[in-house]
Order: structure tokens, then C-alpha cells, then sequence
């Protein structure tokens, strides 16, 4: 009978006391039969005629740049991963999109691992939210969730977070990888199974990729990534994986006081049209997805102090290619700023890394070093 580490899924002939791969001490369970391999609710094999197909008719949202971002809406039984920093905004998103979803008349069930339901509703009261559609629960245990389900039987499943949810007791700390791995199987199975759309929002490590194995994004139907500031107000909803749609789309919000605004033309959100010339400034456009956006390039350029080396700032910039760009305007254009401080930021928080803003960054400096 083989036997399986729970803490990273690595598998063995005979009983180990540490984990090869992991580390883990006394993480080894056998692997008893039939727990090899999970499949469909009521799964069997069908000659390819019979299959039957997925409803072809798209459900909205409710929440249009959201909609664009997956391709005209949501599929039902579709399984949607959804990341972004601590505080950047993705609870909030997401109670919004519950709420427009239960508003459309999809009854929706919110489960929260992180808060207590009279915490969510305080969320929602201050979003303006009074759904009657939009139930929720704070629940960790994956059994218990289950149940819900089959009591409730939603048409849309939002799970905050993936990573408190308990799979099985015995099978390691909550938010490990054994733990996140059967926790998203059993969910997206029982989404295909009951043709429920499931939302999983996961934490994210240090490096920006989505925390847990990646058997979790391998096993997702899409993959969306929540960006910004918490300085700035912007907010770009991204898209790294869609098996029915395009991963070259984004969309665009705006955080204010009633949750997240739709940008509906963010060509000129960061460049207002009036904006008047002045040194030291340079608009250029980029793309985000198949967005173009002006934004503008904020340079100054002023005389070292003399107290250490000359200073070098970049906010929303790569300092290794502003580092370049720098030193070709002193040797090509034979501008001394060697001896100069020089700081660079994109106005409006945004972080951009097309080669297209290199012009802008070279305009701005020499704008405003003379």
C-alpha cells in the first residue's frame, strides 16, 4: 500500500519518518484504495456524442468590466481563482460582485473564513449591499461548507479564503499545502458537479504568485489577479489564466468610499485633457491588456548635496532600465547628470514595465534637467 506525504503530496513505497521532498517529520498516511484519484459527482465514461455541453449562454455579473475580463461573463460550473495583496480590495470586489450577482436573482453563498457574518454585513452596509439573495457563513471546515451547499443549493459559491479552509482534520496545519490542495479539489468538483460558479480567493506569497501548490492553478478554470497601490486609488483586475476567453484583458477600478468604481474610460483617467504643459513631465501611452492608457511620467532632476553619492528614485519605474536610460542621455546626448539626483515616478501609483514609456523617461529628465 503506498504512502503519501500530507504536507506536499509526495508519494512512497513504504512508510518514512521524513519527507525527502518537504522535510516534514511523521507526515507520511497510507493511501488507501479508492482515495487515488477524485473525479465528477456521478462521473462515468460517456462515448463523446453523448456528453452532454455546457450551456453556451454566458451569466452576467452584473459589473461590465468584469464581464469584458472574462469574456462576456461567467460559465456556470466554472472555477475562479482570485488574488491580490492584503488590503488591496478583494473582499470588497467581491461582496460587490455577490451582491450584483443575487441582485441579477442567482442565489449566492458567501462563505467567510476570515469574518464573522455580522463583520461582512458591516462591509455590506457601508457598500450600501441589502441583497436578500446573498446568504452568508463563516465556516472553515470543508464538511460543513459541503452541507451548506447541499442545503442551499446556490448558484454561486465565493470561498474567502481558500487557505482557512480545513480539508481534513489529520491532514496538517490549516493553510498548508496538503490542506489548500484537497480543499480546492473537493470545491471545484463539486462546482462541475452541481454546475455552481465558485469563486476561491487565495492569499499570496512574498514573490506576488498565488500561495499553495500550483496543482491549484492547474486545476481552476481562471485565474484573475487584483493589482495597486494603497496609496494610490487605482485598482487593475488581471487576467493570468482563462480557458473561455482571452488572458490579454483587464479591467479597471477605482477604490472609493462605496467600494470599487468602474473606470469606464481609463485612457484619460491618470491625464486629464486640460492638463497643461510644464517641465519635467512627459505623457506617454501604454498598453494594459488591450487597454491604452496616457500616463504621465513625473521627472526631477536637481544638484547632488554632496552627502554620499548621487541619489537615484523610481516609483512605478524598473530602476534597472531607468539605470540604462540614464546613463545613454550622458553619453549619447552628453547631459552631465552624473553628479545629480534624479527622481522618477508615475503619477497615480500606476507600476509600468512596457519599453514604450523609455522615450517618455528620457523627455521628463532632460525636461527637467534644463
Amino acid at each position: 500500500m503506498p504512502y503519501r506525504c500530507r504536507e506536499c503530496g509526495y508519494r512512497s513505497p513504504k512508510w518514512l519518518g521524513r519527507c525527502p521532498r518537504c522535510g516534514g517529520w511523521d507526515s507520511f498516511e497510507e493511501v488507501r484504495e479508492g482515495e487515488e484519484g477524485v473525479g465528477w459527482i456521478g462521473s462515468r465514461p460517456q462515448a463523446l456524442p453523448q456528453v452532454k455541453k455546457p450551456p453556451l449562454e454566458r451569466v452576467s455579473t452584473g459589473i461590465r468590466e468584469v464581464d469584458r475580463l472574462l469574456g462576456g461573463g461567467l460559465i456556470p460550473g466554472s472555477v475562479i481563482l482570485f488574488g491580490g495583496e492584503p488590503g488591496i480590495g478583494k473582499s470588497t470586489l467581491l461582496l460587490q460582485l455577490a451582491a450584483a450577482l443575487a441582485g441579477s436573482g442567482s442565489k449566492v453563498l458567501y462563505v467567510s473564513g476570515e469574518e464573522a457574518p455580522a463583520q461582512v454585513k458591516l462591509r455590506a452596509e457601508r457598500l450600501g449591499i441589502q441583497t436578500p439573495e446573498l446568504y452568508l457563513l463563516s465556516e472553515q471546515h470543508l464538511l460543513r461548507i459541503v452541507k451548506a451547499i447541499e442545503e442551499l443549493s446556490p448558484q454561486v459559491l465565493v470561498v474567502d479564503s481558500l487557505q482557512t479552509v480545513v480539508a481534513r482534520p489529520e491532514g496538517g496545519d490549516i493553510g498548508g499545502v496538503a490542506q489548500v490542495r484537497e480543499a480546492a479539489a473537493q470545491l471545484a468538483r463539486l462546482a462541475k458537479g452541481l454546475e455552481m460558479t465558485c469563486f476561491l480567493v487565495s492569499h499570496i506569497t512574498k514573490g506576488g504568485e498565488f500561495a499553495g501548490p500550483k496543482t491549484v492553478e492547474h486545476l481552476v478554470d481562471v485565474a484573475v489577479y487584483l493589482e495597486g497601490t494603497r496609496e494610490g486609488d487605482l485598482r487593475i483586475l488581471r487576467s493570468v489564466k482563462n480557458r473561455f476567453g482571452s488572458t490579454n484583458e483587464v479591467a479597471v477600478f477605482q477604490m472609493g468610499e462605496e467600494g470599487l468604481i468602474e473606470v469606464p474610460d481609463p485612457a484619460t483617467f491618470f491625464v486629464p485633457r486640460d492638463r497643461p504643459a510644464r517641465p519635467g513631465a512627459a505623457v506617454v501611452p501604454v498598453l494594459e491588456g488591450t487597454r491604452p492608457l496616457l500616463v504621465e511620467i513625473q521627472a526631477l532632476v536637481a544638484p547632488s548635496m554632496g552627502y554620499g553619492p548621487p541619489q537615484r528614485r523610481m516609483a512605478g519605474l524598473d530602476f534597472n532600465r531607468v539605470s540604462v536610460l540614464l546613463a545613454v542621455i550622458e553619453k549619447r546626448l552628453g547631459a552631465h547628470i552624473g553628479a545629480t539626483d534624479v527622481y522618477l515616478a508615475v503619477a497615480g501609483g500606476l507600476e509600468v514595465r512596457e519599453p514604450a514609456v523609455d522615450l517618455g523617461v528620457c523627455a521628463a529628465v532632460l525636461s527637467s534637467l534644463r
